[in-house]
Formats: C-alpha cells, structure tokens, sequence
C-alpha cells in the first residue's frame, strides 16, 4: 500500500499499543489517543499463551517481552481441598509448538516494553474520544476535552464499553457472566510456594487462582458467583474474602492475609456477545472493542496481541486498507467468536455451586486423558500471521 495515509488508534492498551508499533514499523502514519492523563503503574497479572507470543514474535518485540515476564512450567486445576483435577505440562506443550506456551507478566510490565518501542510523539494523553462523525473520505474524533482531529482511518481499540461499537452496532452491549472477581499483586510471598507453577482452586460457586510473576511477586485473583453491580461485594475488604475462601486449601487463607485492602481490585466479570462485523469502511473494531471474551482460557491479551499483528500485516498486504480491514474481519470473527463462546462455557462449568453437579464434573475432569484435554486446546496455537 503506498498511499499516505493518517492512522488513528483509540485506545493506549495492550492491543492498540502493539498495533501501532507494527505499523510504524512497517512505516505508516499512525497516532494512538489515549484517555488517561498519565500512564501509571496499575493493574494486576497476565498469562499469555504461545499464540501471544507467536503475535509478538510477529510484531518484533518478542524477546523483551519475554524477558521481563516468567516462564511457568505446570498449570494444575484442584479442589478446594487441594486435590488435583488436571495438570498441565506447559513445558511439553511448548516443545510440541516449538514456542513458549505459558509466561506470566504484570501488565504495568508489559506497557512499559509497548510505550518504549512506541515513536515518540505518536501517543496523545487526555484524550478521550466520546463521539465521532463520517466527512466524507475522513473520520472526524470528537474528545472529551473539547477538541477535535481527524484521520483517513480509525482503529477503535477502545475496550468492551467502546464508543465506536455502541455507535455502529447499538445492540451490542456488556453481558455479565454471572460472577464477580477480586484481584491483587503482593510481594509478601508465603514460604514454600512453588513459583514453577500456576494453580487455579474450584470451589462452590467459587474459585481462587494462584499465578506467580518476576521479581518476587504473585498475582492472585478470586471469583465469587454474585448479582451484576452489587454494592456489597464493590466494598468487600481482605476480612470478607477470607470468610468465603477460609476453607481452601493451603495456601489460599496465606495469600490473602498477606493482601493489603489497598491492594485489591474488583470488577464483575463480563463479556460481549459474538458480533458478525468488524470493518466499516473507514474503521474497524479490535481487541476488546470487537470481541470482549471472560477471563477463564487467559485469551483476552492474547487476542488483542494477535489482532494487532494480523491487522498490521493486512494492512500491509492489500492495496487499500478498506479491503485491508475486511479481511482482517474475515480472518477474526469466527476464531474469537469460538474462544468467547469457550471461554464462557468453561466460566459455568468451574462455578457451579450444585454439590453433585459438581462432583460430577471434577470427576469427569480427572478422567479425561492430559492428551484429549491438550487437544481441546490445539486450535489456540496453531495460528500464523
């Protein structure tokens, strides 16, 4: 594509920071608008997957990635009696791919790799766009602020609550999942833990995970199956988790009596139902803003990670980036359609609260072969960019 052309991207997240560094690698024009006023340190863990890092590798940013994260060997799923319902050998399946399956990293840690690859001057702060209006061959981006831009394309890049989705395809709202979940980053380890491993606890109605990061910190989260907003849970301090997750197993009640109230963050869980259309002329939606999934398969960074390297290549590869846009539709809408759907299914399964229901899922989950659960999974990595 040879045309000059002016790019926006809205929304400074992990997708929409990605994304502009592959296409300012490949040379083209682009701006991305964010509406923080400052980039700060914030958020909780990640565990990305090979397909992640395939996107990565992609993009050219792999290895810095990589180095400031950890590379986790086992994943277990077990009661909350500690007894184990699956294991996974992360180690095995990266050989079979020949990529690095499972790797944890703070978020904080991966925007700061993102923001230094990015051109400097290419990122506008306080700048966040609440309406936008077609003109023509250009789109019009009206902000918060009061001021105004425009540019020959826009990439909405701005999460699941995004202003260009609402405005194009008003029916597609957040859906809550049913549960609601706390998460927290501390550096007050218990003794013993094996930071090897990442271990997710399924109770009733209930679960607790477990995913260490670098430098001597561990990232746990916990959900709780509630109503949507409910002010009672918005408020929960460290004392009332412990009165519903007292009864894990070890070392469930350690982790979070060395949690400070300060440190949690809570938010419902929610999701958007599969939408049949990314690309509209002139825009097109990714990441969260296109296909929002709940966090149970560790996909939702990932996504957005492979969006931005298939779009960039796109982008690259046909003469005009309308038809860039509606193949990158084509290449995403059934693949993330697929792991929203997964995603949501296995959410229900690992929160149900019936006792024989849920019985009979742990045992159905202990004798299913590592290999048949491993297949399950397959379509995940087997992607190229």
């Amino acid at each position: 594509m040879t045309d000059h052309c002016k790019f926006a991207i809205i929304g400074g997240g992990i997708g929409g920071l990605t994304l502009a560094i592959a296409m300012q690698r490949k040379g083209y024009d682009v701006t991305v608008f964010e509406g923080a006023t400052q980039i700060k340190p914030l958020g909780a863990g990640l565990v990305l997957a090979a397909n992640a890092v395939k996107a990565l590798s992609s993009v050219g940013i792999c290895e810095e990635v990589l180095a400031k994260g950890k590379i986790i060997r086992k994943l277990f799923i077990k009661d909350q009696y500690g007894a184990v319902l699956s294991e996974t050998d992360a180690e095995k399946i990266s050989e079979r791919f020949g990529m690095i399956n499972n790797f944890t990293i703070h978020r904080a840690d991966l925007h700061e790799v993102l923001l230094r690859h990015l051109q400097p001057g290419s990122l506008e702060l306080g700048k966040s766009c609440v309406d936008f209006i077609s003109e023509g061959e250009k789109v019009k981006l009206i902000f918060q602020d009061g001021t105004t831009t425009s540019a020959d394309y826009i990439v909405a890049a701005d999460g699941i609550h995004s202003v260009f989705r609402k405005k194009l395809i008003p029916d597609s709202l957040p859906r809550f999942a049913g549960y609601t979940c706390w998460r927290a980053v501390i550096d007050d380890i218990p003794a013993g833990l094996n930071l090897e491993e990442t271990v997710e606890t399924w109770g009733a109605g209930s679960r607790f995970g477990v995913v260490p990061l670098t430098d001597k910190r561990l990232y746990w989260f916990a959900c709780l199956n509630a109503k949507p907003n409910d002010e009672n849970m918005r408020n929960y301090q460290v004392k009332d988790l412990l009165r519903h997750f007292g009864e894990f197993h070890d070392p469930v009640t350690k982790i979070l009596m060395r949690t400070k109230n300060e440190q949690l963050i809570w938010s419902d869980i929610i999701d958007l139902q599969p939408i049949d259309r990314f690309a509209f002329k002139n825009i097109v939606l990714t990441g969260d803003a296109a296909h929002a999934t709940t966090p149970n398969m560790g996909q939702g960074a990932c996504m957005a990670l492979e969006d931005a390297a298939v779009l960039a290549n796109c982008i690259d590869d046909y003469s005009t980036v309308e038809e860039a846009f509606k193949q990158f539709e084509t290449k995403r809408l059934a693949r993330t359609a697929k792991i929203i759907n997964t995603s949501r299914t296995l959410g229900r399964v690992a929160q149900l609260e019936n006792p024989l229901l849920m019985g009979l899922r742990n045992t159905a989950i202990r004798l299913t072969p590592k290999k048949i659960a491993e297949r399950q999974f397959k379509f995940l990595y087997e992607i190229s960019f």
